[in-house]
């Protein structure tokens, strides 16, 4: 009798053990029907620090895309949240915030930095190790390029944003036009503002500009007289300021005071109002940039006439916000033609969510709405962002054009644009 009763007992452990796994493959396979199937995505994203404006500007973007998409359906039902770390604008900060978000949170995909020195470690620490896509916004190093050839990213790493291999070649190219033909260069001293400064200088010295001096300069210092000064010598005409908004502005007023002409070059990153506030709008009158991005398109009209309400009154035009959208959705649209949270499938899925012969599609719920019927068909989709239409290469860089912008009278206008394979013809020209 006694041996009846464990036998029973045991074939109910059995049964409930099958119950218990049936059930749990269930969830997997049906994720919609779940009660829980929040897939949640890692942002690294700089909130303070230099580059906080980017971060700040970039988290909130970020969010809205998730926002649209959520409301459109979501991946198969289930709803996409965030979790938000703070890198500090710092390298070893990140990579433990990124760390905690794959080991710890298991997170399938993650979304930063957005400066390069910080997207750097996160790749080669964290994300290529664990085979996690990782889309960064913002980061425009040629080193992340050169980690891509040389086999050391996994091929897991994405950037909504042109390599400043060919982005130093554009701006020297739009300088000279803009007749700056002897600069002074100041830049930061990290791994963006030192490949840039030395794509841009091979550049410009061949095709006939003259630099008086290169100095760079450690972040965070409470002036930047010295550096001013240092670069002054040698009679500049201009000033080819590689930045961020902050230290920027102190390094342009500086310059300014010691007498240095109110001409500039600036990176992409300083079509910033608070760098053009902080400086005087009446300064900078002839500055000049170059941004990665397109004319505009229906994403970008939709995201200029939401993005500063839903983010509390961030304007569209700061730093990193409108890539950084496109870096959402881009994500958002993966998970969903992926069909489920796996990183494998989402980093398969990425470009092919912005390839050629989909049928395009834009920023918005409504937008989302119809990509989400076209995956659910098994049609093909192509994303086209709020900084245009753009295609990733097998290095996970964007192709795309170059925008060519002024600042006048406190507003950044665009002058034109510069295709890629004009810049890509120029490049090679100058190796020869």
């Amino acid at each position: 009798m006694k041996r009846g009763t464990e036998l029973k007992k045991l074939q109910m452990k059995k049964l409930v053990l099958a119950s218990t796994i049936l059930a749990g493959l269930s969830a997997t396979a049906l994720p919609a029907n779940a009660a829980d199937c929040d897939v949640t995505v890692g942002v690294v994203m700089e909130l303070t620090g230099p580059a906080g404006e980017y971060g700040k500007a970039g988290a909130k973007s970020v969010e809205m895309a998730f926002r649209d998409f959520n409301e459109a359906g979501g991946a198969n039902g289930c709803k996409l949240t965030m979790d938000t770390r703070d890198s500090q604008s710092q390298g070893n900060v990140a990579v433990d915030q990124a760390t905690q978000l794959v080991n710890i949170k298991k997170v399938p995909v993650i979304i930063g930095g957005i400066i390069s020195s910080v997207s750097i470690p996160i790749l080669t620490s964290v994300t290529a190790p664990a085979g996690v896509p990782q889309v960064s916004p913002a980061s425009s190093s040629p080193t992340l390029t050169a980690l891509g050839r040389d086999g050391k990213t996994n091929g897991v790493f994405f950037r909504t944003i042109t390599s400043d291999a060919l982005q130093g070649t554009a701006a020297a190219k739009y300088a000279l036009d803009q007749g700056l033909k002897k600069i002074a260069i100041v830049h930061v001293n990290n791994d963006f503002g030192v490949n840039l400064m030395k794509e841009f200088s091979a550049a410009y010295t061949k095709l006939g500009g003259t630099i008086t001096s290169t100095t760079p300069y450690n972040e965070k210092q409470a002036s930047y007289s010295s550096e001013a000064s240092a670069a002054m010598k040698g009679d500049p005409e201009a000033l080819y300021l590689v930045s961020t908004p902050v230290d920027g502005a102190t390094i342009a007023r500086a310059w300014i005071s010691g007498g240095g002409a109110a001409k500039f070059l600036l990176n992409d990153g300083m079509n910033s109002k608070d760098f053009i506030a902080s400086v005087g709008a009446q300064y900078l009158n002839d500055a000049y940039g170059t941004s990665s991005g397109t004319k505009p398109t229906a994403s970008t009209e939709y995201f200029n006439a939401n993005y500063e309400k839903f983010s509390g009154g961030i304007s569209p035009g700061a730093p990193a916000a409108d890539r950084s959208y496109d870096a959402g959705a881009i994500v958002a649209l993966a998970i969903a033609k992926a069909g489920s949270a796996d990183k494998a499938a989402i980093k398969a899925a990425i470009p092919q969510v912005v390839a050629e012969g989909g049928t395009p599609i834009y920023a918005g719920k409504a937008e989302f709405e119809k990509a989400l019927k076209l995956i659910k068909e098994g049609k093909p989709i192509k994303y086209e962002g709020v900084i245009g239409p753009v295609s990733f290469d097998k290095y996970g860089d964007i192709i795309g054009p170059f925008r060519l912008w002024k600042i006048k009278d406190g507003a950044v206008t665009t002058l034109g644009q510069m295709s890629a394979e004009e810049v890509g013809t120029i490049k090679a020209s100058l190796t020869k």
